[in-house]
């Protein structure tokens, strides 16, 4: 068998790290946790929430999937923005996409991957709903980067959609969604336009979004 002890030297490396550059800071940390931001984005391994954003641990809220999706069936998803928003009075609900997404890629794919195709099979709602923008080109890479896009604009509609945020709306909690992707190839966060802190702002964007990715 493998050793991963490897690991838990670097652990201690950048534990000892960190405490020679910000001494206390462990300590304050295991005391609270008081986070801005929640990050919805997807489990690949190239999407490091924290250091995308050049944020401390407690600074960034996060919950991961395959392709970034927000199902309304997800409780694992729910529960963790209701606490985000309930609890840890979370400013910012950020859904963010990357280019180069292999679920996004196998959604496009005609071909059985297995289990994950249940999963992916919201994604490929997504494509179905906006097939008239991505049968505008047959180039693979250029539908590849559209359909994560409009995923992710598509997610952001299902965050507002929720109790949570439509609750913390009506009681007039400052709290803010917003839609990114982010560039493997260049470490470039790109706003998607869609943001918005109430409803009806979030429909006239999302209005005005989409149309704009067509014509890319």
């Amino acid at each position: 068998m493998s050793s991963i002890r490897h690991l838990l030297e670097r652990n201690r490396a950048w534990a000892a790290r960190v405490t020679a550059e910000r001494p206390g800071f462990f300590r304050s940390l295991a005391a609270q946790q008081s986070p801005r931001y929640l990050w919805i984005g997807c489990a690949d391994s190239r999407v490091p929430a924290n250091e995308i954003v050049d944020l401390a641990p407690g600074e960034l809220f996060v919950h991961r999937n395959v392709a970034n999706v927000v199902v309304h069936t997800d409780f694992n998803c729910l529960a963790v923005l209701q606490f985000a928003v309930d609890v840890l009075k979370v400013e910012h609900v950020i859904v963010v996409g990357h280019y180069g997404c292999g679920g996004i890629r196998a959604a496009l794919d005609d071909t059985a991957h297995g289990l994950i195709d249940n999963w992916l099979r919201h994604v490929q709602d997504v494509a179905t709903r906006h097939a008239t923008i991505l049968g505008r080109r047959d180039d693979p890479d250029w539908r590849a980067d559209r359909l994560c896009e409009l995923n992710v604009i598509e997610q952001v509609m299902h965050v507002a959609r929720t109790t949570v945020v439509e609750e913390a709306w009506r009681r007039g909690q400052p709290l803010a969604v917003h839609g990114f992707v982010y560039g493997l190839v260049d470490g470039i966060l790109r706003d998607l336009g869609v943001e918005a802190d109430n409803g009806a702002d979030l429909r006239a964007r999302y209005a005005a979004a989409v149309p704009r990715l067509g014509s890319r």
